[in-house]
């Protein structure tokens, strides 16, 4: 069994925000499974189905994101679920926007609802999918830029294309393990390219001299 956990704020006014990336992932994995979020157990609102003849629960906590924690422990402890099993998906700021980092196991860092999982399940070794969403804005304040709205089309897209991917990566960890996650759907840095020497030209290529060229270059 699977338990895998989008974080965000509940409530119309933080919707689509850039730290509520774990309900967008979250919304676009409800749709490809064809499963309804939507049943209020504890702290959560889940929705249940099976892939791969595997149980798997949608979680989107519906505590506010620093006591995230509280909504895993609870359905951890319920559905007994193995720590492997269980799969965060977040926001991070030192990620460019669109980004996906995915990793077996790591620390909470700086996110406020890792923090509280981690804090609340003494938890570090499950799986977790960072969506980036970019660093702060010049003149932004780091609460004000995590709960603002993507300010362009071509921000948005590159968002939708993100939890697009990151849906699909949860499915792939649950078919095929998290390093197979990890193998198809880590953003590879874009590698620098290397400025090209610039190539002699060939002898028969070079404009002759000109009388004038060599006039002046005699007078030197």
């Amino acid at each position: 069994m699977y338990l895998i956990v989008g974080l965000g704020n509940p409530g119309q006014q933080y919707a689509h925000t850039r730290h509520n990336v774990g309900f967008d992932v979250m919304e676009k994995l409800a749709r490809k499974l064809n499963v309804t979020i939507g049943r209020e157990k504890d702290y959560s609102t889940i929705g249940e189905c099976f892939v791969g003849g595997q149980k798997v629960i949608l979680c989107l906590p519906q505590t506010y994101m620093n006591l995230s924690g509280l909504a895993v422990r609870e359905l951890m402890d319920y559905y007994r679920i193995p720590p492997e099993n269980l799969c965060v998906i977040y926001d991070d700021i030192d990620l460019p926007q669109g980004f996906l980092r995915i990793r077996a196991s790591g620390s909470a860092g700086t996110h406020n609802g890792m923090r509280s999982i981690v804090g609340e399940t003494g938890l570090e070794d499950f799986p977790r999918i960072r969506v980036g969403v970019g660093q702060r804005a010049l003149g932004w304040q780091l609460a004000d830029w995590v709960l603002s709205r993507y300010q362009t089309p071509e921000e948005q897209e590159a968002a939708d294309k993100a939890y697009d991917l990151a849906a699909e990566a949860v499915l792939e960890y649950i078919e095929n393990g998290i390093q197979s996650a990890m193998t198809k759907y880590n953003t590879k840095k874009p590698k620098k390219e290397k400025p090209k020497k610039q190539e002699e030209t060939p002898e028969a290529d070079k404009p002759a001299e000109t009388p004038d060229q060599t006039e002046t270059r005699s007078e030197a």
